[in-house]
């Protein structure tokens, strides 16, 4: 009984600093424009926010089903020329662009259907080169489309901010879109939909076996994925208030998204935070220091980066940091407590039986 209630307190105890860390954390994000109210600091929490919101709605596909897509920027671009597009169109300025953001999300989602029809179809390895092939056939109609502008690019709505509100209320609009994205992946996670797709990023013909419509739940997470970035990449543009196909489909931007992912720790929600939160503002320093700035030194140390945490650390910092405390905390000893024998003390400390024969129990020659 003892056991079981040290268990059941450990249980409730992890749970309660779980909570806490959340609470913590939530409060330092809310308060961050509040301390910080220097614009070009609230800029690194915009874009931090932002890539956030783009790790976690990657996660929701490709970290549950292991199917890595390096097409996301067609969603992330589709999603800030669709908003120009519509805005233009519709003579849309002001805060009442922000309503376009369904519509945005709808688009999302329209382009993932086709997409994940064509390239769900194959297995992981095949479905990469399908993704990139993707992304440059949008860079290519981004760049020749007559409502994209071309070279030229698009330009974001008005907005009626003051220059000193700009930043900060953009900083909550994709903490909110960061927030809600974490809690979507989170559900799924919980639920039978995310369950199936771990079965398929285990083994995909054992889930079929199982009774999993795989291309149903495949193509779901993508389109789920998909709908997410392209509202947050809407978010981006008006933020930003240009956007050119160089910009919106980057392939920089896909494989800056891997590289986050598997940082903090590919499969974990928690991971890709953590990978947001370190890659995007350290990029962004990078790119404000005269050594790195205009040339190709801050992307030669992104590739080096990955390299290092594909050879060194391939499940990430999350796991890696998990397993190294977890060896502290036991010093050598097995992390789960053995089982023990039943009954009394003594009966558990007592010689083994002697083995029952068959026969007379008085007679030493019974028969074998």
């Amino acid at each position: 009984m003892s056991e079981h209630r040290r268990a059941g307190s450990t249980v409730n105890l992890g749970l309660a600093l779980k909570l806490g860390g959340l609470v913590l954390l939530a409060a330092i994000a809310l308060a961050f424009p509040q301390v910080y109210t220097n614009p070009a600091i609230t800029n690194y929490g915009v874009f931090a926010m932002i890539f956030v919101t783009v790790v976690c709605a990657w996660h929701i596909f490709s970290g549950n089903s292991g199917y890595i897509s390096v097409g996301q920027a067609v969603f992330y671009g589709s999603g800030a020329y669709a908003m120009g597009t519509a805005a233009e169109h519709w003579h849309v300025t002001g805060t009442t662009t922000f309503a376009l953001l369904p519509f945005v999300g709808a688009v999302g989602a329209l382009i993932a259907v086709p997409f994940g029809l064509i390239a769900l179809r194959v297995r992981r390895h095949t479905f990469i080169v399908i993704t990139i092939a993707f992304f440059f056939i949008f860079q290519l109609m981004a760049y020749n489309l007559p409502f994209t502008h071309g070279t030229s690019g698009m330009n974001a709505p008005f907005l009626t901010w003051s220059p000193t509100a700009f930043n900060t209320n953009f900083y909550y609009i994709a903490l909110a879109c960061a927030a809600a994205t974490i809690a979507i992946a989170w559900l799924i996670r919980r639920m039978r939909f995310g369950l199936q797709l771990r079965a398929i990023r285990d083994d995909e013909d054992r889930a079929r076996g199982l009774g999993v419509k795989a291309m149903r739940v495949k193509l779901t997470a993508f389109v789920i994925s998909g709908a997410i970035t392209a509202v947050i990449g809407s978010v981006w543009f008006l933020y930003t208030t240009q956007v050119q196909p160089n910009t919106g489909f980057d392939p920089l931007f896909d494989l800056t998204i891997v590289l986050m992912a598997f940082l903090g720790g590919y499969g974990l929600i928690s991971g890709a935070v953590l990978g947001a939160l370190i890659i995007e503002p350290g990029t962004l320093w990078l790119n404000t220091q005269p050594q790195f700035s205009g040339g190709y030194l801050s992307e030669i140390l992104l590739g080096a980066i990955f390299l290092v945490v594909v050879l060194f650390m391939p499940r990430g910092i999350i796991p890696t940091a998990g397993e190294y405390l977890t060896r502290l905390r036991t010093r050598g000893r097995p992390a789960v407590i053995p089982a023990t024998a039943t009954g009394t003390p003594a009966a558990a400390g007592s010689a083994p039986a002697a083995p029952v024969r068959s026969g007379s129990s008085g007679s030493s020659g019974g028969t074998r």
